[in-house]
């Protein structure tokens, strides 16, 4: 990038200090085309996924069915990860993504069929749900590759957190309409809209200026040994920066993210708030993303301090909120741990894929989506195990316990890793190994 384009796109404030604007990214146009499908697409998401928790739980009765629908929705990802990351180094990815979009939409329609058509049967709605989750297996490497030509590395960090601040409103004004859609007419309209909004992804798709993406370099530019994804997991190994950013991600998104376990088990058991308090505490959280994403967006660099700030203070206030005694104060500390949950999401985006090489962008995007998604199964059972058996206080503060001494453990290999002369050796250990 030419330096007068640095100097329009950061802002100089005294003592010679560049800061970027907190909406630095929305300054390119294929970024605002991207960002505006992305929060109509976001938006119809929530809607379905409220949908179809609805549906199976008004057609079955039983919410262990319901959550059987989300398993299959997050299992392909575990399964099918690597390779897609492999298909995203290796392939241009505005093709892929056309086609993807197209097959959500066509899912989303076949799914309003379904249900607009009076049949009660659960298995399409099972079978959708997984074919959903084989195509966002798919396309999870190639649209976070993408993400990364329309903006740049510059740009990257800004953008990250900007499309966190667009998650959490989709997912708010989704949740929104939906649940008055839901009450009104019932599931159907729900799927109809989401299959509507991927239409706006792939307009966007087909609008963009090519001329204006950032070339990455692809798996087609490197050796034939580096293009598979046994080549991709030797590649992450050698990495130790990375994995131990991803062991904390790990740690924390197993044991101090699964709040909708904790939140339902705390306003249904000590706090005695019942479904209004979960609804109020399910909006302060909502609201909390939002502050979070903001905060995000105005850093001038997302960095691992930032990092394990993020992570300490996330943890140190799940331990308060396991003590607290009402359900005001509960949702007052929920707030900050949920800015501090998106600063967290959007530091180990960037820093993963800031830190790794082009030619690996799809398959360490990848792997950083098969850890959010065993983050997500391994701690919502642990947790509501937890609570069960000891008690919903005693499962936060155990658990943002250990995420405190994760935090510590993280940071002191962090501190040996980047210090020069040690980074060597620490390096070199991991490969050997």
């Amino acid at each position: 990038m030419s330096s007068d384009r640095r100097t329009r796109n950061n802002r100089v404030i005294s003592g010679g200090i560049r800061v970027r604007p907190m909406f630095g990214a929305l300054r390119q146009y294929n970024y605002r085309l991207w960002a505006t499908a992305d929060l109509i697409s976001i938006t119809g998401t929530w809607m379905q996924v409220l949908g179809v928790n609805w549906y199976l739980l008004q057609t079955t009765g039983s919410a262990a069915k319901m959550g059987l629908g989300i398993l299959l929705q997050s299992l392909p990802v575990l399964l099918l990860g690597p390779y897609a990351g492999a298909l995203a180094d290796r392939i241009r990815p505005r093709p892929l993504l056309v086609v993807s979009q197209l097959v959500h939409a066509g899912l989303g329609a076949a799914l309003a069929v379904v249900v607009l058509a009076g049949s009660h049967a659960i298995w399409p709605v099972y079978l959708i749900s997984f074919l959903g989750g084989v195509v966002s297996a798919i396309d999870g490497p190639a649209l976070g590759r993408f993400g990364s030509m329309v903006v740049g590395p510059e740009s990257l960090g800004n953008a990250l957190a900007l499309g966190s601040l667009i998650n959490s409103t989709g997912r708010i004004v989704g949740m929104s309409i939906g649940g008055v859609l839901v009450a009104a007419a019932g599931a159907g309209p729900l799927f109809a809209a989401n299959a509507v909004s991927f239409l706006a992804v792939v307009a966007a798709l087909l609008l963009m200026r090519p001329r204006e993406w950032h070339r990455l370099a692809g798996s087609s530019d490197a050796p034939a040994t580096e293009r598979g994804v046994r080549a991709g997991f030797a590649y992450l190994l050698r990495q130790p920066v990375v994995l131990v950013t991803l062991a904390l991600s790990r740690v924390l998104g197993m044991l101090g993210r699964n709040y909708q376990v904790t939140m339902a088990a705390m306003s249904a058991g000590p706090l005695h708030a019942g479904g209004a308090g979960y609804g109020l505490l399910s909006t302060v959280f909502a609201v909390g993303t939002v502050l979070g994403a903001l905060v995000a967006a105005q850093r001038p660099r997302l960095s691992h301090r930032l990092l394990l700030g993020a992570g300490a203070l996330a943890s140190a206030l799940q331990v308060v909120s396991g003590l607290a005694p009402s359900l005001m104060t509960f949702a007052a500390v929920l707030l900050p741990i949920a800015s501090a949950a998106v600063v967290i999401d959007t530091t180990v985006a960037a820093r993963v894929q800031l830190d790794t090489r082009e030619d690996m962008r799809g398959r360490v995007v990848a792997a950083m989506g098969s850890v959010g998604s065993l983050s997500g199964m391994a701690g919502a059972p642990l947790l509501g195990w937890v609570s069960e058996s000891m008690g919903p206080r005693t499962a936060l503060v155990l658990a943002g316990a250990a995420c405190l001494v994760a935090c510590a453990v993280a940071g002191a290999l962090l501190v040996r890793l980047t210090t020069p002369g040690r980074a060597v050796k620490t390096a070199s250990a991991f490969s050997a190994a």
